[in-house]
């Protein structure tokens, strides 16, 4: 026995459901700023990961500085410098 008593294939009984998904993003993201805890210093964090940068390309010799270079110029690494983002 068919209980589909609609012309187009769905049963008549179904609940439509909806998400707010911008809501649940906002509550996700201020979830994760409770979770960092009030020590957090996102300024700090960010001067961290720049010295991490900086050491992490300081001291290369001539080879591994034209390849630095080379990726560089091509977008894959970023550039030194505020706002560092790769181009791609």
């Amino acid at each position: 026995m068919n209980q589909d008593n609609s012309t187009d294939g769905a049963p008549d009984d179904l609940i439509p459901f909806t998400i707010d998904l911008t809501f649940e993003e906002a509550r996700r993201r201020a979830e994760v700023v409770t979770g960092l805890g009030p020590e957090w210093d996102p300024v700090a964090a960010m001067r961290g990961e720049d010295e991490a940068y900086a050491l992490l390309y300081s001291g290369l010799d001539a080879e591994q500085q034209r390849t630095y270079d080379m990726l560089v110029a091509a977008g894959v690494l970023p550039e030194d410098g505020p706002g560092r983002a790769p181009a791609h």
